[in-house]
């Protein structure tokens, strides 16, 4: 099972998008997220290491640490 995902994420007030792809079952659920070469360039210009950043994007992708589009339930997409 997989699903693509799109969405922003905030840093000292700055907005910046990303896309996912999640999957999982056999062998565990992983998230692999990707940044633009420009939002990469304006972490870099802010002071922050990019690798971290992802790192921790996909880990709160991953332990559901998200704010839902407004009218989007987590029921509709979360396998329980």
């Amino acid at each position: 099972m997989a699903a693509k995902i799109t969405g922003k994420f905030t840093i000292d007030g700055n907005s910046f998008r990303f896309n996912a792809i999640a999957f999982g079952r056999i062998g565990g659920h992983n998230v692999g997220a990707k940044i633009s070469k420009s939002t990469e360039k304006s972490l870099k210009e802010l002071g922050y290491d990019v690798d971290e950043v992802i790192s921790e994007l996909q880990k709160c992708l991953l332990q559901g640490d998200i704010i839902l589009p407004e009218g989007l339930k987590r029921e509709t997409f979360v396998d329980d």
